[in-house]
């Protein structure tokens, strides 16, 4: 048992890392889009490249476009602190009852 508990408690740590990694590559590309960026940078191209997936899916079923301005980078960044709230904290309690 106190393997699974283990795991569990590193996979939650693991995720929050990540999941607050991404929020900020979100963030990143939010304010990036603000100024005129040069597609053709690397740094550019990364940015749009893992955050366009989630973003287009997002634009896709909320068209969420307000006074010229997009919101789905917003709409993502409450999704990331949803999951980091949600699935890492029944993560570290699942693990915690297993000990």
């Amino acid at each position: 048992m106190f393997i699974l508990a283990n795991f569990l408690k590193a996979l939650a740590s693991v995720l929050d890392v990540v999941l607050t990694f991404y929020m900020w590559i979100i963030i990143i590309r939010a304010l990036i889009s603000w100024v005129n960026p040069d597609p053709y940078n690397p740094i550019v191209r990364f940015l749009y490249a893992v955050t366009e997936p989630v973003l287009s899916q997002i634009r896709r079923y909320l068209p969420v476009v307000f006074g010229g301005f997009d919101l789905s980078p917003l709409i993502a960044i409450l999704g990331v602190l949803f999951l980091q709230k949600f699935l890492v904290s029944t993560l570290y309690q699942l693990a915690l009852r297993l000990v």
